[in-house]
């Protein structure tokens, strides 16, 4: 083998490498774990979310390109739903544990806890990466008791 075919065959097999990298790269801001981010604490947590809970949720749900895909802020009705029950995704079931009433969660929810290779067509496509913001209106009934003083 010569010097010039043993160059020509490690360039092929270089580009094949970059090429084969660049196929299975996942789109940036993928995540593999739940993410949880604290947006706001009420000053007092009187109120937590817990499993079996029934809870009042406002959302906001993105995709990670910032296309909105559903959201209860614009319709001005929150979700109802038992908290860890398996009635909404698991990144919700999970990411929601321990909130307080009137806090706000921003949830970045891996495909396999959100709808997975499947997705959920037309609006949200396989495999995707979900972004919530989300709101804890209400625990069995009772809102935050910030609003009560109002």
């Amino acid at each position: 083998m010569t010097f010039s075919s043993v160059m020509k065959t490690a360039a092929a097999i270089s580009f094949l490498l970059v090429v084969s990298t660049l196929v299975s790269a996942k789109k940036s801001g993928d995540v593999t774990e739940l993410q949880i981010g604290v947006k706001h604490k009420p000053k007092s947590c009187d109120i937590q979310a817990h499993k079996g809970d029934r809870v009042k949720v406002h959302y906001r749900g993105k995709l990670t390109d910032g296309t909105v895909f559903d959201s209860s802020f614009e319709r001005g009705d929150p979700i109802e739903f038992e908290l860890g029950s398996g009635q909404v995704i698991k990144g919700w079931d999970q990411g929601l544990l321990g909130m307080c009433v009137g806090e706000k969660r921003k949830l970045k929810i891996p495909s396999k806890m959100g709808y997975g290779d499947h997705g959920s067509p037309p609006k949200i496509p396989g495999g995707a990466t979900l972004v919530f913001d989300t709101e804890l209106v209400a625990v069995n009934g009772k809102p935050s008791s910030e609003d009560d003083e109002l």
